[in-house]
């Protein structure tokens, strides 16, 4: 399995960030890459730097978005975003490493909040945060 920095990825979160109300999230900690070779059927997935490593390094909580190639990047851009909405509200708003629980019903506020991504449409219930 290959990992490489995702730049293509991180401005499209610095993007969706300007765009929805996620305050809580600071962008400079939140890394982003791009795996190949992964058997993992997920479109992306977040990871947490865990608090026992910041304690002994002496750093603040940071995340790393990894978007898994083979799945992702066939997506079109819309989805690509809501891909990337839904990795993002699993940071808490406290920006600590536990990880957040995901309410449909904020998901789909987030989502519909999105006002220069007005492309992006709800999903049938069944399937509102990962495209097909």
């Amino acid at each position: 399995m290959d990992w490489d920095e995702a730049e293509d990825v991180k401005q499209d979160l610095q993007h969706v960030l300007a765009t929805i109300d996620l305050p809580h999230i600071d962008i400079t900690k939140v890394h982003c890459y791009r795996t190949t070779g992964s058997k993992v059927r997920a479109y992306a997935r977040t990871w947490a730097f865990p608090k026992i490593f910041q304690r002994a390094l002496g750093v603040e909580p940071a995340y790393v978005i990894e978007v898994l190639s083979k799945h992702y990047d066939k997506l079109d851009a819309n989805a690509k975003k809501k891909v990337l909405i839904h990795e993002l509200l699993h940071i808490p708003k406290n920006f600590q490493v536990r990880f957040s629980p995901i309410g449909r019903e904020v998901a789909i506020s987030i989502v519909l909040q999105i006002s220069s991504l007005k492309s992006i449409k709800r999903k049938p219930k069944h399937d509102y945060h990962y495209p097909r």
